[in-house]
Parts: structure tokens; sequence; C-alpha cells
């Protein structure tokens, strides 16, 4: 069993610090799910405010590993953890972005699946880092790295549905750029959970 708050001892605030960055990442993830709602809402200040929070963490780790001395866990691995949990909500921003930038090719394009989807990853990101505080086992990481597993399987190949759909549609060429562009936007955070879940994983067989 591999307990972080053990490892690092008084240090709790690098768990803290982490589980606010997966906090974060699913924040971002629910507020694309509202935004895509009504993408035509106005300013993404909920976007901007989540990346900057996030960048705020981050830059609190990284800090704080510069000033602490002596850690069990190896601070290579707290700094790609870190890295990897920035990652989503600045790609959800990217989305947001490109969506905002013109709603009108959206074409009444339903987004409610690959978005729950990723809201369910991200919720299982911040499920293992939470699980890291009072003890993780082995099986434990990877159970639910499996189920990212899956998930950005099948958000693979529902996208490559989503693109067959895409290229043998009678839309006009510019709403085809853009369709694309969001598609394989909403498959890197997919990407960016497994990869989370991958290092949160690897922490824990190092240590177990």
């Amino acid at each position: 069993m591999f307990s972080l708050q053990r490892m690092l001892g008084k240090e709790d605030k690098f768990f803290d610090l982490l589980e606010a960055s997966g906090g974060e990442a699913r924040n971002s993830i629910q507020a694309l799910k509202t935004f895509l709602q009504n993408p035509q809402q106005g300013p993404l200040d909920q976007f901007i405010q989540i990346r900057r929070r996030d960048k705020a963490i981050t830059s609190q780790i990284s800090d704080a590993l510069c000033s602490t001395f002596v850690t069990a866990l190896e601070r290579e691995d707290i700094e790609a953890l870190s890295g990897a949990l920035y990652k989503i909500p600045k790609t959800v921003e990217k989305i947001a972005e490109r969506v905002q930038l013109a709603p009108h090719l959206l074409g009444g394009t339903d987004f409610s699946q690959p978005v729950g989807m990723l809201e369910n990853a991200s919720q299982i990101v911040l499920a293992m880092i939470q699980q890291l505080r009072g003890g993780m086992r082995l099986e434990q990481a990877k159970t639910l790295n499996e189920k990212l597993q899956a998930i950005e399987s099948e958000m693979d190949d529902m996208l490559t549905e989503k693109l067959r759909w895409l290229y043998s549609a009678r839309l006009a060429p510019v709403a085809v750029i853009f369709m694309k562009d969001l598609f394989e936007l909403i498959e890197r955070v997919a990407d960016r959970c497994r990869d989370a879940g991958n290092v949160v994983t690897q922490i824990v067989l190092k240590n177990s």
C-alpha cells in the first residue's frame, strides 16, 4: 500500500495542492458542459479563471519543491503529475475559445456524449489523487487506470465515427474544418486525463 501522506510526512501541502489541481481539471470540464449548452452566452471568464487558478497551484508546487529539502517521493513524480493535471483545463479552455470564434458553425451538434465521458474521466483522475491520502493499493490504481484507458479508447472510436459522418455530410468546407478541430481537441482532453492517471499509477507502482 502506498500513502503519499506517509511518504511526505508533514508535507501535506503537496497532496493538498495536487488534489486542488485535480479539482480544477474537473471544474473546467463541468464548465465546458454548461458552456456547450449555450455557446453564445458571452465571455470565457470562467475558463480563464479556472486555468489561472490551476496555474497558480502549479507554481505553488514548484515553489514548494524548491523550498523543501527532503521528500521521500521523487520530485520528478510530483512535477510530472502537476504538469499532467495543468494541461487538462488549459486544453479545455482552447475548446471554449474555438467554439466562441464561430458558434454558428456548430449546427446544433450534440456534444453531451463526449463531454460526459470527459467528465467521468476527470472524476476518476480526482478519485485517484484523493485515494493517495490515506493509502492506495496497486490493484486500486490499476483498476481506476484501466477505466481511464477504456474511456480514452471509447472516445477514439466515437470520434472516428464523428469524423466519418463529418466527411460524408454536406457541410461547408469551413464547417468541416471547424468541427474536426473541436473533435480533435476533445480527444486531446481525454488523452490528458489518461496521462494523469498513468502518472498516478506509476507513482503507486514505484512505491508499492
